[in-house]
């Protein structure tokens, strides 16, 4: 089942996102991804590490959530999930739906929410160092 019917959804889920509207039950694993995806094409200077960590934060204080060593924004994660997201974008030409691109992105490893884990294990990847900065995975190379 596609995580969303076309680009119109993925660019509703953007939008709310940078507005701070998104409601929090919305901001899935697939939502994660979809604006990543939108990021990389549409603002690809938006998804540079610095203004990235501010647009997550900042929806995560909209959306209640603190930014904290164990809650809210994760430097980790989302250096990995961009890395992801970045390497299945570049493998579709630029006509192609992001919808697609997404659904494609979530049938593969970076689709199932622990896929993480196969590279870190769950104490270095849930630890605070790992949430204020890059940690290098401590299990597998991380291959995108």
């Amino acid at each position: 089942m596609p995580a969303y019917s076309d680009d119109t959804e993925i660019n509703d889920i953007v939008s709310a996102f940078l507005s701070g509207t998104l409601p929090k039950a919305k901001w899935t694993h697939a939502a994660h991804f979809a604006v990543a995806l939108w990021l990389l094409r549409h603002r690809p200077e938006w998804a540079e590490l610095p203004i990235m960590r501010g647009l997550i934060r900042a929806y995560n204080e909209a959306s209640g959530t603190a930014n904290t060593l164990s809650s809210g924004y994760h430097e980790t994660i989302t250096i990995a999930s961009m890395r992801a997201a970045g390497a299945f974008l570049a493998h579709y030409p630029a006509e192609t739906p992001l919808c697609v691109i997404l659904d494609a992105l979530m049938a593969g490893a970076p689709g199932r929410s622990d896929w993480l884990l196969g590279h870190w294990t769950r104490e270095t990847l849930f630890g605070p160092e790992a949430r204020s900065h890059w940690v290098e995975p401590d299990r597998a190379a991380l291959t995108v």
